[in-house]
């Protein structure tokens, strides 16, 4: 089947309606504005939408949004899914949208919120297309809530509820054309070091520095990038009542990353024994959890979701290429459930950062590419 491109409209309409969204404050726990948004335009197009109760659980205001919309056999079933994620990372100043130089950028220095509104833009300008014509596929469509908060919200939610074969998330801040085959396991190490606060001017020999505790533990530790598959960092460390008091407390948070699971067990072992090697030394109890935030995977290249990916891709003119990744989605949390699924590059740049920003062109490509998956599936 041939791919029909977003035309002249749709364009105009996908820059609008992604400027609107982003000028939603909504990070993590807070997306129910933006729920709200997203849930009113979908029924503005004769769709039902399902809210879950997944809100109180994830720690979100809100639940993850379901809709579906049949193929034009009439069957809401056997197609595929589309997902992307409502929240954003907390904010550091007001997202004002602006598009200079074919690119849109937050005109404050501040995220722009295109991770991953650029992907729930594209989905629902796609879904004004196929409510108006039915799609060759049956498509969902599943909006997701505190994905940023270790995908709290695809955790939570209940895939058994799906009725397509394999689904699609569009959260990798990469060029288009990416098929993520790899992901992570995910680990968060949480270490409380407690110690005997003293004066430190006039009894420090009183006292056990639980800062010095961390210290040690710390400068033992193997961080930053240690192969190809795995890294390791130290993210917070909060401690101490004054520069002239010896601290008795200090709080270590740090995470662990591996696409292979063996090493990612054998790191954090590793880290826990410096933490504990580090409150020996300086007589300070410790307090570890050691929480799996999320499980990684890896697809086969000759899975149906990329091999439909790939038709998909060339169809809208990008050469398909396999990543590995460093960070996680959604689709992590799906196949977890036992929902087949790949993540793809939206076209997205320095997500997370005030920087952040997503061309013109690859805004209306993902657009494309999203045409292209469901015309190509009934070949597929």
């Amino acid at each position: 089947m041939s791919l029909r491109r977003a035309d002249a409209a749709e364009r105009t309409a996908l820059g609008a309606l992604f400027a609107e969204l982003c000028a939603i404050e909504s990070p993590y726990g807070r997306e129910r504005a933006c729920a709200d948004r997203v849930a009113a335009e979908l029924r503005g197009l004769g769709l039902a939408v399902e809210e879950d109760d997944a809100g109180p659980v994830a720690g979100s205001d809100a639940g993850n949004l379901l809709a579906r919309i049949p193929g034009a056999d009439g069957r809401a079933d056997g197609g595929v899914l589309l997902c992307a994620h409502l929240d954003t990372v907390p904010l550091t100043g007001p997202v004002e949208p602006v598009c200079e130089e074919g690119a849109w950028r937050n005109r404050h220095d501040a995220i722009l919120g295109a991770d991953n509104k650029a992907a729930v833009a594209v989905i629902l300008a796609a879904a004004r297309r196929w409510a108006a014509e039915p799609p060759p596929a049956a498509v969902e469509l599943l909006f997701t809530v505190c994905e940023e908060h270790a995908l709290a919200g695809a955790k939570a939610f209940d895939a058994s509820k799906l009725r397509s074969r394999f689904g699609y998330v569009f959260d990798h801040a990469s060029p288009i054309g990416e098929i993520v085959l790899a992901s992570p396991h995910y680990h968060r190490i949480v270490a409380e070091l407690r110690g005997v606060a003293a004066h430190a001017g006039i009894r420090p020999e009183a006292g056990r520095s639980a800062i010095v505790a961390a210290a040690r533990a710390i400068a033992a530790m193997p961080l930053g990038r240690l192969d190809a598959e795995t890294t390791a960092n130290v993210g917070t460390i909060a401690g101490g009542a004054g520069i002239n008091v010896v601290p008795e407390r200090c709080v270590v948070e740090a995470e662990v990353r591996s696409l292979d699971e063996a090493k990612v067990e054998a790191l954090v072992s590793e880290i826990v024994d410096h933490l504990t090697d580090g409150a020996n030394a300086a007589e300070c109890d410790l307090d570890v959890t050691v929480a799996r935030l999320f499980h990684g995977y890896r697809l086969k290249p000759s899975a149906p979701e990329v091999q439909l990916a790939e038709a998909a891709l060339r169809a809208a003119g990008y050469a398909p290429s396999h990543i590995a990744t460093g960070g996680g989605s959604d689709a992590n949390a799906l196949i977890a459930a036992g929902f087949p699924c790949a993540n793809l590059a939206n076209g997205t740049e320095h997500p997370h950062q005030p920087n952040e920003q997503v061309t013109v062109d690859a805004l209306e490509a993902m657009l494309d590419v999203t045409f292209a998956l469901l015309d190509t599936a009934p070949d597929r």
